[in-house]
């Protein structure tokens, strides 16, 4: 009998096994989630949350069965214990370890769409963090990035398994919720209990799916662009949170006319207990408690995540490496937001000081804007994705000109809204407007480390001065660039020359009539790099 049972166990192991190791991928081939339906029970006794996740998935290869990342119980009695699975209202097997929730069920092709009901309960790890706020109120906050649902809810934690999703939450009658989506319905199910239904018709990561619970005062900014607008602040501090927050009113009307219309149904503006100075929920952003000053201090922070709501939460990018995708487009996209807002140098005191950043950054860490060797996504935030990023869309601009920029980024968002994408798509489109070959560019600025760092020397001779161009960064990079100079005279008059600089040290003789007082690098501001 012990050996019959042994082999069992082990059958059931290596099948299990076999499951992990066969969706182990990342192009997600064999089950593609549609819908996720998460109902979530919070109470203020413990920090234990009840969960029923409804998850309708389709099944792109037959399978002997599948998993779901979900966060498992450790030592401390931290993480989540799942009491159940069904399909089609019938129990199925599973097990549960090791953060997988591998359910055992054979599918055949034909059966493409199925829906399993999750039922578990347990004290989130991470994800849903549940703790005070500043002024000592209870607040649970959902904080997913990058990878952290599954320590609260059974999903596919992946970036490329974009889903619709409903939450329907049950919390004590004290608390105001907060979800992705519409508020479909709010009710008393009895007189300490409220429930509220918030639903996404639109596929998302799972890293922007969340809730907010907490006491909360709220302020209907009005509908901007047919999108309604709201403020989210703790009560305590409402009239800074209010007068601060009102600052999307611009900014959400500059990326829909400049971009394209706003991506979901709605966009609240939380005052929140994430980690980040802001997370870019989709249509339900998180700031920190730190954003609400009543002094409007955070602008740059507000319009750098909505920008996300576009670029990062609505076209996302496939994978990790491609994190600049996002962050380095919401970087830029508030950049072009204060263009417009405060003028062009207000545009350039902001590339200098990020230009700055990247080369320090440099500095202490050699590594390419798409970096397949990090793992820890965490150290994905960096002025590569953010700053670098920027610079390689800004240069990208100058280099192709307003016109066919705006055309690209139009296109590009046009077609991965609601989808993925990695940095080889977007330079496919930009090449389909620009007719050249992008190769190089993309490679020395995304794909290679460093930038260039310039010696520049001049000679004035008779009638014409002679200009040396070193590139002395130490990388095996030779970079290749528009050099823009501006040369100033001694009668006051000064001229502006570009130089196509492709060599390691080249020299260049130009004719010049008048007495040269000095030259300036770079005056406009369009080149990411280090001068000696």
């Amino acid at each position: 009998m012990q050996s019959k049972l042994h082999y069992l166990f082990l059958i059931i192991f290596l099948v299990f096994q076999n499951i992990l190791i066969a969706q182990n991928r990342s192009d997600g081939s064999f089950i593609d989630v549609q819908h996720y339906k998460f109902e979530i029970v919070v109470n203020d006794s413990t920090d234990i949350i009840e969960g029923i996740a409804t998850i309708t998935l389709k099944i792109k290869k037959p399978v002997k069965g599948f998993y779901l990342d979900l966060s498992s119980l450790d030592k401390n009695e931290k993480g989540m214990s799942v009491s159940q699975v069904l399909n089609s209202n019938k129990k199925i097997g599973f097990k549960h370890e090791n953060d997988k929730l591998c359910i055992h069920t054979p599918i055949n092709i034909n059966d493409s769409v199925q829906v399993f009901t999750i039922k578990y309960q347990g004290i989130p790890k991470d994800g849903l963090i549940i703790s005070k706020n500043k002024y000592g109120d209870r607040t649970f906050f959902g904080n997913n990035w990058p990878n952290r649902a599954h320590n609260w809810l059974p999903c596919v934690d992946q970036l490329y398994d974009k889903a619709m999703v409903d939450f329907i939450v049950k919390a004590p009658n004290h608390y105001q919720v907060i979800a992705n989506g519409t508020l479909i319905e709010e009710v008393e199910i009895n007189e300490q209990i409220k429930q509220f239904h918030y639903a996404s018709k639109k596929p998302l990561p799972t890293y922007v799916m969340v809730v907010g619970i907490a006491k909360f005062a709220i302020q209907n900014l009005g509908v901007f662009n047919q999108i309604p607008l709201s403020s989210w602040v703790y009560p305590q501090n409402k009239e800074e949170g209010f007068y601060d927050y009102a600052q999307a009113i611009p900014i959400i009307d500059y990326y829909a006319n400049h971009i394209a219309p706003f991506p979901f149904s709605k966009l609240a503006n939380v005052q929140s207990k994430t980690r980040f100075g802001g997370m870019e929920n989709a249509s339900a952003i998180f700031y920190s408690e730190r954003s609400v000053t009543g002094k409007r201090n955070q602008e740059a922070l507000i319009a750098h995540e909505i920008a996300h709501q576009w670029f990062g939460d609505s076209a996302t990018e496939k994978e990790w490496p491609h994190l600049w995708l996002s962050e380095g487009f919401a970087t830029y996209f508030t950049n072009l937001y204060f263009e417009y807002t405060y003028g062009k140098e207000k545009l350039n005191e902001r590339l200098i000081n990020e230009r700055n950043k990247i080369i320090r950054f440099y500095e202490k860490q050699q590594t390419p804007v798409i970096d397949t060797k990090t793992k820890n996504y965490m150290k994905l935030l960096n002025a590569n994705s953010y700053e670098k990023g920027a610079w390689f869309l800004h240069m990208l601009r100058r280099k192709i000109g307003d016109e066919l920029f705006w055309k690209s980024i139009k296109e590009y968002y046009n077609k991965y809204q609601f989808d993925n994408a990695v940095t080889e798509d977007f330079k496919n489109v930009v090449e389909s407007f620009y007719n050249k070959d992008l190769s190089i560019f993309f490679d020395q600025w995304l794909y290679g480390i460093g930038q260039p760092e310039l010696d520049l020397q001049w000679e004035s001779k008779t009638k014409e001065i002679n200009i040396t161009v070193n590139q002395t960064q130490k990388t095996s990079t030779i970079f290749e660039f528009p050099l823009e100079l501006l040369v100033n005279f001694d009668d006051g008059s000064s001229k502006t020359i570009t130089l196509t600089v492709d060599h390691k040290k080249q020299s260049f003789d130009l004719p010049i009539q008048k007495t040269i007082k000095n030259i300036i690098i770079d005056p406009n501001i369009s080149l990411l790099y280090k001068s000696k």
